[in-house]
């Protein structure tokens, strides 16, 4: 494998990602048909979305390729002091452009024009809190899940899951019917730093919050093999590019399922893949599986062994989430399913950045905002830790991954045949959000006070979970999709075989 080279930041020390990439060449990509005609003399320079370019020039995009991407809705959205607006919009417009890109690869016609609704992206962000499941709203956290006082500072829990809460209780010595109030009293005496290793030791999830470090974390490192050709795509119309891609998903809560829910939007076969002694949230599946379908396998057993060999024989991409090496013993770190399937596109997420003495640490969205900073930044008068408006790391790096995965797919047929692997983080994102985006979009371009009103992005659907009302995709090019081709079905309960 070699690592594609990526140019040296143009702002300060700190930015994770450049604002422009020098032109390049960009033999292969399908034209534009109404790219602007050259004029005598000098031309003003198109405008380029700054978060939108730092996306697409980490994801190796043609440049060019920016000026086709534009934005409209509400501004008043997602408010926050970072700026939450623009990470969003920014990677939902990767994620587009590069569904636009594979389009037009399949159709054979232009790059469609990109447009993206603010909006629906407020929306999309905070799914999981538009769903309704027969009127009723998922609970999003467990009762010892949040922000506690410590002896020296904050503590931020994360104890959704059973065997997370049940962990967390064991580190600190108490029952398995403790209650918050017994915790809070509990967390009251005891230093931020002991609780967090003290947990992480147990295989629990806690972290004190902390503040904004200067550190750079990248936003996605790709990494190409040598290979052979993919196999060939045939034509498939603008709203499904990813028509006869076949994607398998070993990713659990909102990062990974968020990424896989955008391919499986776009005409992917997407087939999540869970062992059945993890069982998932159903709330949790019901906003993320849409257009996939849900199997369970134990890696360990032979017989479930040889049916994910024979998935993974015809994959195209694999998708995984958990933490860094708890997939190696079963030979699915990525160099070892690059050499088992060359042309792979394979896809990494963790949470906290993919070197120094965190990366091996669990983790999720609410913990990367306590642990990096951003929970000391959204702090209230009163001191308490704040949170951003939307689990915005975990979708925005579910968007990023999407994109990844469709420019992949683009370039090994059109600039470089062989396998990709591709590694996110949230901390990645984080750092993006903390040092790489400016708060405030051009100070020349007037703010858009057009209201916001979710239920614009809203529609529901009959699913075997009951009637669900659920937010729209965001993704917004010409020619996109309107909505999934299927609603979410129950969790594991599907055949694991391709469609």
């Amino acid at each position: 494998m070699t690592d594609r080279p990526l140019p040296a930041p143009s702002g300060p020390a700190h930015r994770p990602t450049p604002t422009h990439r020098p032109p390049t060449p960009t033999a292969g990509v399908p034209a534009t048909a109404d790219a602007p005609a050259a004029l005598d003399g000098p031309a003003a320079a198109p405008a380029v979305d700054g978060p939108t370019a730092d996306a697409w020039h980490a994801l190796g995009g043609p440049p060019a390729l920016l000026e086709r991407v534009s934005f409209h809705g509400p501004d008043a959205v997602l408010p926050s002091r970072l700026p939450v607006r623009r990470l969003a919009r920014a990677t939902v417009a990767a994620c587009s452009l590069a569904a636009a890109e594979l389009a037009a690869l399949r159709t054979g016609g232009p790059v469609p024009r990109v447009r993206i609704d603010q909006g629906a992206v407020a929306t999309a962000f905070v799914s999981e809190r538009h769903l309704r499941i027969d009127g009723r709203a998922p609970v999003s956290f467990a009762p010892l899940s949040g922000f506690w006082p410590t002896a020296d500072g904050w503590l931020r829990t994360h104890a959704n899951y059973p065997h997370h809460r049940d962990r967390l209780l064991t580190a600190l010595g108490l029952p398995e019917d403790t209650g918050p109030e017994r915790l809070a009293a509990v967390l009251r005496e005891l230093p931020a730093a002991a609780v967090q290793e003290r947990a992480y030791a147990a295989g629990a999830l806690a972290v004190a919050v902390a503040p904004v470090r200067d550190t750079a974390l990248p936003l996605v490192e790709v990494r190409a093999a040598d290979g052979t050709a993919p196999r060939p795509l045939a034509p498939a119309p603008a709203d499904r590019p990813a028509a006869g891609i076949r994607v398998l998903d070993l990713t659990r809560v909102i990062a990974g399922p968020v990424a896989t829910r955008a391919l499986a939007l776009l005409g992917a076969d997407v087939l999540r893949l869970d062992p059945s002694r993890l069982p998932e949230a159903e709330d949790a599946h019901a906003d993320t599986g849409f257009g996939k379908r849900s199997a369970r396998l134990d890696l360990a057993d032979s017989a479930d062994r040889a049916a994910f060999e024979d998935l993974l024989a015809t994959a195209d991409v694999v998708v995984t989430g958990y933490r860094p090496g708890a997939l190696d013993a079963y030979g699915l770190a990525p160099d070892a399913l690059l050499a088992r399937r060359p042309g792979l596109v394979a896809v990494q997420l963790n949470a906290w950045g993919w070197t120094g003495p965190w990366a091996g640490r669990r983790g999720f969205d609410s913990l990367v905002q306590a642990g990096c900073g951003i929970a000391a930044t959204e702090a209230g008068a009163d001191g308490r830790p704040g949170v951003l408006p939307a689990q915005a790391l975990d979708h925005g790096t579910g968007y990023l991954i999407a994109a990844g995965v469709l420019r992949a797919l683009t370039e090994q047929r059109t600039v470089r045949p062989g396998g990709r692997h591709l590694r996110y983080s949230l901390a990645g994102t984080a750092s993006w959000l903390l040092h790489g985006i400016a708060p405030t979009a051009d100070p020349h371009v007037l703010p858009n006070d057009e209201p916001y009103d979710p239920a614009r992005w809203l529609t529901e659907t009959d699913a075997p979970h009951g009637r669900l009302r659920y937010a729209l995709p965001p993704v917004g090019y010409a020619g996109a999709p309107a909505d999934w081709e299927r609603p979410p079905g129950r969790w594991g309960t599907d055949a694991p075989r391709w469609r």
